[in-house]
């Protein structure tokens, strides 16, 4: 009975340790959400609270940094890095390899993006913004990682082909805003 409660006090001390390091490391602003994430789970994109990110781009958007540069109009389409001539790997740099990866882009400005494909209309690293009813009642933030689309049309990247056919499709006409051209800083 006495190690049981040694051990919770051991347990309480070390959350209280961590709870204390957190709080300071956000007020001197050297702690960051998205990498202890990182660190703690791989896989942290697929267990994202939805309200942080919302929050993160509204605060964002009143800074001036989600504000749009230009929009343009084009087709929506779905693709998935298993596709029969796909090698994994997007054409723009870090040539990330998707089938390893995910279909999600950590970026250092915008946070947590997915990954779209573009003509060469549109420099590698832009972040586009869009919105389609039938993929999400949120806009939709992504960045351009891949080449192999013509025109003003955009392709999103999905999990796989069968996702990509069934419920991506081709949305004609959408709406795309340009809320960061290429890597600029």
């Amino acid at each position: 009975m006495k190690q049981y409660v040694i051990s919770r006090i051991l347990m309480t001390v070390e959350f209280i340790i961590i709870f204390v390091f957190i709080i300071f490391g956000i007020n001197k602003g050297t702690f960051s959400v998205s990498s202890l994430s990182i660190a703690l789970n791989t896989d942290y994109e697929k267990n994202l609270d939805s309200s942080i990110i919302k929050k993160n781009q509204s605060e964002l958007y009143t800074q001036g940094i989600y504000n749009p540069l230009y929009s343009f109009t084009g087709d929506l389409t779905g693709y998935a890095g298993d596709c029969p001539l796909c090698s994994g790997y997007l054409a723009c740099p870090p040539r990330t390899n998707v089938l390893k990866e995910g279909i999600y882009y950590n970026d250092k400005t915008y946070g947590t993006v997915r990954i779209v494909a573009s003509s060469r209309n549109y420099p590698c690293g832009t972040i586009v913004r869009f919105k389609v009813n039938k993929l999400s009642s949120e806009p939709i933030y992504a960045i351009i990682l891949d080449r192999g689309v013509g025109g003003n049309d955009i392709d999103l990247l999905v999990e796989n082909e069968d996702f990509a056919r069934k419920n991506v499709g081709r949305v004609r006409n959408t709406k795309f805003e340009v809320i960061r051209e290429g890597w600029k800083k």
